[in-house]
């Protein structure tokens, strides 16, 4: 085969579908962006090519502001484009059980604007996740 077809980033459709991806404790690098937002443009093919560089060792997902209203909301997105890297953290809980340990999604790392390539990538890394091999 001659061209390899690139992975893109996950079109996220519901706040529940994100949650599904967090839950798979894989990291989670969140754009959240809007339709005839000129920096979103930009960010958009850079945002592919991270999602196709990590592969399966993380998840890359694209929230529209408008169609997921829920998940702007829980993230309290003020500007677009803005990113957000979510993993998971096992906490336990105090009073009644402390054996009983339950997983939190946790915001790791925020940003608004154009952001780096190297940096996204790098923030990913941080978390565990390792490029994909070509």
């Amino acid at each position: 085969m001659i061209f390899k077809r690139r992975q893109k980033a996950v079109q996220a459709n519901s706040l529940q579908q994100i949650d599904e991806l967090v839950a798979s404790g894989k990291p989670v690098l969140i754009d959240f962006f809007q339709f005839g937002c000129a920096p979103c443009r930009v960010m958009d093919g850079i945002v592919d090519e991270i999602a196709d560089e990590f592969g399966q060792n993380a998840h890359v997902v694209k929230a529209n502001v408008a169609k997921v209203p829920a998940a702007a909301q829980r993230y309290k997105i003020r500007s677009t484009p803005t990113f957000i890297l979510v993993s998971t953290s096992t906490r336990q809980k105090k009073r009644n059980k402390p054996n009983s340990n339950r997983i939190v999604p946790t915001q790791r790392w925020r940003a608004s604007g154009l952001v780096k390539k190297d940096q996204l990538r790098r923030v990913l890394e941080r978390e565990g996740a390792q490029p994909a091999e070509s």
